[in-house]
């Protein structure tokens, strides 16, 4: 389960919407042969797996198949992944975590015994929903896993007083922010970001070719900005996000300024911050803060979470936060 898993991990930015999924087939002599998720209209990752053996000149019948999502039951853009399994003679599948999808949601499972094969879900199922929690929440809520970044001193600065700031992290951190966009569906701003900063909120990888994301505005850009073509949204937040999952995103990533980001902090409407910090102080209490308008009034009110990750990205700290348990 962690080949498939890690099989997923290295096509998380190029399978959307489809769900990133990773596959592993041991046939009965032992050769194993890695799966996943093709960018659509693609194979998905069961079927990518099948055919290396196949290719390979194995037989897959009484094969043992490890895969991160739930079998899809329905047809899609592709026929359904556990008829296929069932075609094959596989006599074994075990799932990391059951897909919500209310087109699937056990369906996978049922048609494979069904068949007659031994279905065990469950297994690495935190890591697998970890890897998945954006396609699960959209599942799930109907809206997109929201990602918070912000990039901040060690003193949670952002700017000077003079709104001087580029850059405070270095040239690892922000390559990891555009790695960050080539995952996500959707990223967002404010219009007052778009007017003082003009960001193109593209993805430039050296020596990778990715999709850019749905460019998002809350407010309207000024006609000559380089954040065109985009989505001009407004109103309640709840509403831009239904907005938004509605459109397929199914993950978004927030990237300011202070006061949308503090407008999603407050309406609690984050699933995972993901904080850039330089080793850098500001010293004082009039640089610009992470978030703009009334933080907690008592400490009771402070929002906690947990740490999910800590990422030394050359002198700087990536610090992935989520809801606590």
């Amino acid at each position: 389960m962690e080949r498939a898993i890690a099989a997923a991990q290295r096509v998380r930015a190029r399978t959307s919407p489809n769900p990133w999924v990773g596959c592993v087939v041991v046939t009965v002599d032992g050769h194993e042969f890695e799966g996943a998720t093709e960018a659509p209209p693609g194979r998905h990752a069961e079927v990518v797996a099948l055919d290396a053996a196949r290719a390979a000149g194995f037989d897959v019948a009484g094969a043992t198949v490890y895969v991160t999502l739930e079998p899809c039951a329905h047809h899609g853009r592709t026929p359904p992944c556990a008829d296929a399994l069932v075609a094959g003679g596989v006599s074994r599948v075990v799932i990391g975590v059951v897909d919500p999808d209310p087109r699937v949601a056990g369906r996978g499972i049922d048609r494979l015994r069904a068949a007659g094969v031994d279905v065990t879900p469950g297994v690495g199922a935190d890591l697998a929903t970890a890897q998945l929690a954006p396609y699960l929440h959209h599942r799930r809520t109907g809206r997109p896993y929201v990602v918070l970044k912000l990039a901040s001193s060690l003193d949670g600065r952002t700017a000077a007083p003079d709104a001087s700031s580029r850059w405070i992290t270095g040239p690892d951190a922000r390559a990891d922010v555009h790695r960050l966009r080539a995952e996500s569906d959707a990223v967002l701003v404010g219009a007052g970001t778009v007017r003082a900063d003009n960001p193109r909120l593209d993805v430039r990888v050296p020596g990778e070719s990715f999709r850019d994301p749905l460019r998002v505005v809350l407010g309207a850009a000024p006609p000559d900005a380089a954040i065109h073509p985009c989505l001009e949204l407004s109103g309640p937040l709840t509403n831009v996000l239904d907005t938004l999952g509605g459109k397929g995103v199914l993950q978004l990533l927030v990237e300011g300024g202070a006061t949308v980001a503090g407008a999603f902090h407050r309406e609690r409407l984050v699933d995972r911050y993901v904080v850039y910090v330089a080793p850098a102080l500001f010293g004082g209490d009039d640089g610009r803060p992470v978030f703009a308008g009334a933080g907690a009034p008592t400490i009771d009110d402070v929002w906690r979470g947990e740490f999910a990750d800590v990422t030394r990205l050359g002198a700087d700290l990536r610090l992935d936060v989520v809801r606590a348990a």
